[in-house]
């Protein structure tokens, strides 16, 4: 046995990757999380399924087309936060528990303090985004209450996010995800209350979410203070870290805004789909919410991956890290197509659950079948720009994506548009396109320059 394990207690739920299966490991701590992901996704889909039954058309094209808006204000913040997970998972695997500890501390501060000013700032920034992104006149004002209310809680999503990244580092993602679980059922509870109730319209979907929110983050915080292990929360302790941040920032700014530029990027796609009136911004609704289920085990798998690549590099084992990665993918690519293709086939019935009006099933049926296919090049692409950050190399990942997502796909955007075909399906066409040229990016950097020279800060 390594002796400096006796550096780093363990609790129950943490999870060491650096020994034993890795197709085990992987699929383990992908599995909360992926159930994980399908409750959180039910935040979003179910405020949008009881607007769309219950309230109006309009109210389910304004609950269903603000996320660009969203994740442009809190991206930056989920790169850091991403950043923080690596900065931990890479110290976790090298057994250095003072050091996780720091990163901790250092994360909540920084979350917090960060907490403030996107509220202040969405809040203030709402009728700009919502101008930008073209929304309908029949949909503006319900899209300006559900954010006001959205940003005004936002405080709540990133304590979550940031706890349960901190969780995860270490390889728990199954507790997080009971935390989740009961937010979620709290907010479809909340929803039908304040919706069917109340009738407190858009304005109810958005205050359950934020109780929910609340809720989940409270939980988290409780589970650290009462952590017996590196990543325990003292309150004396709660300070920010001047080299501790430093890695944090380096790692999470590329990655952050990335993630915001790229959103700001889709608030523009959405103006283009929503020129097409508020039926197509119905469908695009619907093929979103649709979308994010079948993104679900991407996303899963690509946090297992960050997790796996940081703590085995922590640990300087390259080789477990690389073999890590290439079961990564072929689990993706395998769940990929056995979901996307019952998706293709029953369109129209799956968007008929969201949305009843015949124009909105019909675009949304469309918007599924066009885009689908294109998921096995967004999944590739996302594991292993996940691996990439699991090793601290954010930039090269950045790069990538801001070239692919942004600089690419608006110059498609104007050129189709302007001198093509200004068509739903030409519009939306612009969204494969860019995963294609990411994914064929990210391949050749992995294959020339792949892991091996990353920045792990546990290296001395």
């Amino acid at each position: 046995m390594n002796p400096l394990k006796k550096l780093l207690p363990k609790k129950k739920g943490d999870v060491d990757m650096t020994e034993g299966s890795i197709l085990r490991h992987i699929i383990s701590f992908s599995i909360p999380l992926l159930i994980g992901y399908i409750f959180q996704q039910l935040y979003n889909t179910v405020d949008t399924w009881v607007v769309g039954n219950y309230v109006s058309d309009g109210a389910f094209a304004a609950v269903g087309t603000v996320a660009p808006i969203i994740n442009t204000l809190i991206g930056l913040f989920m790169g850091i936060s991403s950043g923080a997970g690596v900065v931990i998972s890479q110290y976790y695997g090298a057994n250095d528990s003072e050091s996780v500890s720091r990163a901790v501390h250092t994360s909540i501060v920084l979350t917090v303090i960060l907490g403030v000013v996107f509220t202040a700032a969405g809040i203030a920034m709402t009728p700009l985004m919502l101008d930008l992104i073209n929304m309908p006149s029949d949909a503006f004002q319900e899209a300006k209450i559900y954010l006001t209310v959205y940003f005004a809680g936002v405080i709540g999503l990133m304590l979550y996010n940031i706890g349960a990244g901190i969780l995860r580092a270490v390889g728990d993602s199954v507790t997080p995800f009971y935390f989740l679980v009961l937010s979620a059922v709290m907010n479809i509870v909340l929803d039908l209350v304040f919706v069917l109730w109340f009738d407190m319209g858009v304005a109810g979907v958005a205050v359950a979410t934020v109780i929910s929110q609340c809720v989940s983050a409270a939980l988290v915080l409780l589970l650290l203070f009462k952590s017996k292990n590196a990543v325990r929360l003292r309150i004396n302790r709660l300070k920010l870290d001047v080299k501790m941040l430093g890695s944090i920032v380096k790692i999470g700014i590329p990655s952050g805004l990335q993630m915001a530029i790229t959103a700001f990027s889709n608030i523009f796609v959405t103006s283009y789909i929503n020129y097409f009136g508020s039926e197509c911004a119905g469908g695009w609704t619907a093929y979103s919410r649709i979308d994010q289920f079948v993104l679900i085990p991407i996303n899963a798998i690509s946090l297992a991956t960050t997790t796996f690549v940081g703590q085995n590099l922590g640990r300087e084992q390259l080789d477990r890290a690389k073999q890590g990665v290439k079961k990564a993918l072929i689990i993706t690519l395998t769940t990929t197509v056995m979901l996307g293709a019952p998706v293709m086939i029953f369109a129209p019935n799956i968007v008929y659950f969201f949305n009843k009006n015949p124009l909105v099933i019909e675009y949304g049926a469309i918007f599924l079948r066009a885009l689908t296919p294109f998921y096995l090049a967004c999944c590739t692409a996302m594991i292993l720009t996940s691996a990439l950050r699991g090793a601290g190399n954010t930039v090269t990942p950045m790069i990538i994506m801001l070239s692919s997502y942004v600089l690419f796909r608006q110059c498609y955007l104007f050129v189709v548009s302007n001198y093509i075909s200004n068509t739903e399906i030409a519009i939306a066409a612009g969204y494969p396109a860019g995963w294609c040229i990411a994914c064929i990016a990210n391949i050749i950097y992995y294959k020339f320059v792949g892991i091996s020279n990353s920045r792990v800060v546990t290296r001395k």
